[in-house]
């Protein structure tokens, strides 16, 4: 049986409900590229998150690079990654909400001391940050253990590299088999998995039942532990993780 001692939660729509409000900004600024390099196309919000939940804004940039067949000059990159993270920043501090039960769920693990707990994003360290503050979560994590493949990591990336989960376990010094991680996106969920990580998949952020199922499977198909669609499902998540024998690290269920 795996001995659990680490916990690494990812923040956007794990823990705070934050992918909307970062994308409608992100959208304003993806259409500003993309009319400045003479291309129609433009997104929402609510296309960014579908085309790209996950990643971010850096990683957006990257595909829609890619998609388009275009290449932005590195500075006018890094100034629009930090227009970027101005802008989110400032709607979440104006509107950001915990996860439907993160709140309860933390405070239970917290005072348990079962568990030592951090935060593993994409997102750039002060959107994060700022994202756990608003909803009072912060408490729960020391200032260092939240880590940003944004701003963390000597190289920038983003989920589903798994850089960022692999920087984590050594700066915690826990090993995979002793760390299980919380995720809500196809990019995140590979990430951890692809570092070995025990990997709760949550789809509680996902509006509709239709939505939530589809993306049970998805994440199931990518190789996550356990689906757990409600934050009052954490304890039986983490027990059934607790009582898998090691070998069956790779087999997923679902409650």
């Amino acid at each position: 049986m795996p001995q659990i001692t680490e916990i690494f939660f990812d923040c956007d729509n794990t823990l705070v409900l934050s992918e909307e409000l970062a994308f409608e900004a992100c959208a304003d600024l993806a259409n500003e590229i993309l009319s400045k390099q003479g291309i129609p196309d433009r997104y929402t919000g609510e296309q960014l998150i579908k085309d790209f939940v996950g990643q971010n804004f850096r990683g957006m940039m990257k595909s829609l690079q890619e998609k388009y067949d275009f290449q932005l000059p590195s500075d006018d990159l890094e100034a629009y990654v930090k227009k970027e993270e101005d802008k989110v920043i400032a709607k979440l501090e104006a509107k950001a909400k915990p996860c439907i039960g993160a709140n309860e769920e933390l405070v239970k693990v917290f005072e348990a001391k079962k568990y030592h707990l951090a935060v593993v994003s994409s997102s750039a360290l002060r959107r994060v940050q700022a994202s756990i503050k608003k909803v009072n979560q912060d408490k729960y994590f020391d200032l260092d253990m939240v880590f940003s493949a944004a701003s963390s990591l000597e190289k920038p990336t983003s989920k589903p590299d798994p850089a960022i989960y692999l920087y984590a376990l050594d700066y915690v010094k826990k090993t995979a088999a002793e760390t299980v991680a919380v995720e809500d996106s196809k990019s995140g969920a590979l990430a951890a998995v692809r570092a070995g990580i025990w990997t709760i998949g949550y789809v509680g952020s996902y509006n509709g039942e239709e939505l939530q199922e589809e993306m049970s499977q998805r994440l199931k198909e990518l190789g996550v532990h356990i689906i757990m669609k409600h934050w009052s499902e954490f304890e039986s998540c983490m027990q059934y993780i607790e009582s898998l024998p090691a070998k069956d690290s790779a087999q997923s269920s679902s409650l």
